[in-house]
């Protein structure tokens, strides 16, 4: 996978287009190196962090998630393909509480991940007023299924995000899977779509993930770059080939 042409290095490419940021510079640079020692898995977590960290477009994510299934990382495939459509459409983060069962809610937990594509009351009625339904693809956050009663941190990307607009932190919605609700959800954070980050690269607010940005060391091989200049890149580009 190591060829100017693979994935994590299209990825490097990608990040760097449009950007003069040092830190997005010394990143750069501390995954070209990884590279070099054939520590790829430690490159996708560095790379995932500069993600984190500074807005990138959907095709940076696609990509990602390319290298993650040549190295057989399923989970982490999914993972990237889910940033992806965030990065396309823009979601939301919330906390999630299922109802019990003997309220009405789930008798079976919600898996860790995005395997669900639930109904949500956002607000809109019908003429007749009654709920018109919108959907959203669901992400339950870590690594423990969602309990009926218990509630969790998840991320809703919306099938129409235009409907979906007029939804601020603290809001509450409810999920519906047949017509009776079987969970709340609070509205935490409103992430914007990332199209458009290319020109000027402005910072988004509400795009970190769970994954936490100190993983930068994998085995020792790839340390967290320090705050002192010597770990500076004078010209990154120049590791890519270009001008």
């Amino acid at each position: 996978m190591d060829s100017q042409d693979s994935p994590l290095r299209r990825a490097v490419r990608l990040c760097l287009a449009g950007t003069h940021a040092d830190e997005v510079a010394a990143g750069a640079l501390h995954v070209m190196e990884c590279l070099e020692d054939d520590d790829w898995e430690t490159a996708l977590i560095l790379l995932e962090d500069l993600g984190d960290a500074r807005p990138q477009l959907p095709e940076f994510w696609s990509l990602l998630a390319d290298a993650a299934r040549l190295l057989w990382l399923r989970d982490d495939a999914a993972w990237y393909e889910w940033r992806r459509g965030q990065a396309r459409n823009g979601a939301l983060r919330a906390e999630l509480c299922l109802m019990r069962a003997e309220e009405g809610g789930r008798a079976v937990p919600i898996p860790p991940g995005g395997s669900l594509r639930p109904m949500w009351d956002i607000g809109h009625r019908t003429p007749e007023g009654d709920p018109l339904l919108g959907v959203a693809f669901l992400w339950v956050e870590g690594r423990d299924p969602l309990e009926p009663g218990e509630c969790a941190p998840v991320r809703l990307i919306p099938l129409t995000p235009g409907n979906w607009r007029h939804l601020r932190p603290d809001d509450v919605i409810t999920m519906h899977e047949l017509r009776p609700p079987v969970a709340t959800a609070r509205i935490i954070e409103v992430m914007p779509p990332a199209a458009g980050v290319s020109q000027g690269r402005e910072r988004l607010s509400g795009t970190r993930t769970t994954t936490s940005a100190a993983t930068w060391a994998h085995d020792g091989s790839c340390s967290h770059p320090s705050s002192t200049g010597q770990d500076r890149v004078p010209n990154p580009r120049a590791w890519l080939g270009r001008s």
